[in-house]
């Protein structure tokens, strides 16, 4: 059997219901560990298709795990399909304009990557249907990834203990193996109770848990010149304690996200904000109640794996984009400022190996870029907690392209980009990239070992769940 051929059949046969499927999940956009018609259509798919199937794993009502087949390697795809809030967009619209009455919108694309991902667990159970190896393929729908950290509640649950390896892709701008480092993060959120009292007639009476939050603002802020350069700290404001100044107000409320290269750098650096959280509370002579609300953990790249999967894609190419695609890419390049879309698209066209000129006309990346173990040591600053599950077994990413260039994720452009059939076309090749990667493991499965193999020497500490015990998934979001 050809296996790149048999993964490019299988997956051209599944594209309308990929696509389709693409642009249901698109329409829900529910929110993390919302997401239950998200989660019912996912698994009516796999249900259909002949999987044993599973809602509500780990104790979380849309977690999905889906199973085909028997005996090792034990193939996980990790699929997500949460939305974010306040980017609700009309899809293929270039400006502006949000759907009336609906918040939340897929600006990360993972309506796609959860297609996609369904799309890839079928090609592989459809190669294991036909060849009759021995082996498992799993899918494993992962909620809340955006704000709620599915994936190490998860594993808190020993739900992927039973994988040999996971696979996932994510849509992008561009075609290639992921093979980098992500930071960890812990979220914090600092209550403040201090005392009302009229400002104006007896101050000397009010203990304000608002200037707790400023003063504790501004020790974060000088603490940040002595943490490692890597770290990041951000914070917003929950609860400013009412809208009239004439009171003091006597609650307030702060979260903070705390990033760094490794969990244990977080938990130091957290440690410091607490002392400045109850200094402030000493200087105002209130109270902080400081709770972690959870966390996620870097990501350990897997060199075996990536090459599998960079194989795989300079093999099956990126989307299988139409000319009516690369109008509608048009667009939307067009609508992007001049300065930044020169740019952006110079680097595309730089990247593809095409004249500026050529390029502009399918703004869209076709190149593929294949594996460079010099990003192993890559350090990114964004977070996912893919990275929890990459602690437990060997977990390699590709992403596809789904997006103009210049297109930066959580923002409502990639929301109107992934809703239509550009999302629909990255999902078709997810699923033929990771099906065919995957036909490659079960052919192979000393590929297997030798990754695992590779992850016990980078990572020989293992995996420790950044989720405080007792933790419910309920209670990550204020």
């Amino acid at each position: 059997m050809d296996l790149q051929e048999f993964a490019r059949e299988q997956a051209q046969t599944l594209a309308p219901l990929l696509e389709q499927l693409n642009r249901s999940l698109w329409d829900f956009a529910e929110f993390g560990y919302q997401e239950f018609r998200s989660s019912k259509e996912i698994a009516r798919v796999l249900e259909e298709e002949g999987f044993q199937v599973e809602l509500g794993v780990g104790g979380i009502p849309t977690a999905i795990r889906a199973s085909y087949g028997q005996g090792h390697p034990v193939i996980g795809i990790l699929g997500e399909y949460d939305a974010l809030p306040n980017l609700s967009q009309k899809a293929g619209c270039p400006r502006q304009e949000p759907i009336p009455d609906k918040d939340c919108g897929h600006g990360c694309g993972h309506n796609s990557l959860g297609a996609g991902a369904v799309g890839a667990a079928m090609v592989a159970k459809r190669y294991l249907q036909q060849s009759k190896k021995p082996g498992t393929i799993c899918f494993l729908g992962c909620p809340a990834e955006e704000t709620g950290f599915g994936k190490a509640f998860l594993a808190r649950e020993g739900c992927f203990a039973d994988l040999d390896t996971a696979l996932t892709w994510h849509p992008s701008n561009a075609n290639k193996a992921a093979a980098v480092k992500t930071v960890a993060y812990y979220k914090v959120r600092f209550d403040f109770t201090g005392r009302t009292a009229h400002a104006g007639a007896c101050p000397e009476l009010g203990r304000s848990a608002l200037d707790a939050c400023e003063l504790m603002n501004v020790g974060v802020n000088y603490l940040r010149e002595h943490i490692i350069s890597q770290a990041r700290v951000h914070y917003a404001y929950l609860d400013c304690g009412g809208s009239a100044p004439n009171v003091v107000q006597e609650k307030s409320s702060l979260l903070y996200f705390v990033r760094a290269p490794k969990l244990t750098q977080c938990a130091e650096i957290l440690e410091r904000i607490k002392k400045i959280a109850q200094g402030a509370a000493l200087m105002t002579e209130t109270q902080v109640k400081i709770s972690v609300s959870g966390g996620l953990s870097d990501m350990i790249p897997n060199q075996t794996l990536a090459e599998v999967l960079s194989e795989s894609l300079v093999q099956q190419g990126g989307p299988d984009f139409t000319q009516q695609d690369y109008e509608l890419a048009q667009s939307f390049l067009e609508a992007i400022p001049e300065p930044i879309r020169k740019e952006w698209v110079q680097k595309a066209a730089d990247a593809a190996g095409e004249p500026l000129s050529e390029f502009e006309k399918h703004p869209l990346d076709r190149s593929v870029a294949p594996f460079d173990p010099a990003l192993m040591n890559l350090v990114v600053t964004g977070s996912s907690d893919v990275g929890d599950v990459s602690r437990i077994v060997p977990t390699p990413q590709v992403t596809l392209t789904a997006t103009v260039p210049g297109t930066s994720p959580h923002t409502w452009q990639f929301t109107a980009q992934v809703g239509t059939s550009l999302g629909g076309r990255a999902s078709v090749a997810a699923a033929k990239v990771l099906g065919l990667a995957c036909e490659k493991l079960f052919d192979d499965p000393a590929l297997v070992q030798k990754a695992k193999e590779e992850l016990a020497r980078r990572c020989p500490e293992g995996y420790q769940c950044p989720i405080p015990e007792g933790m419910d998934y309920a209670s990550v979001n204020p």
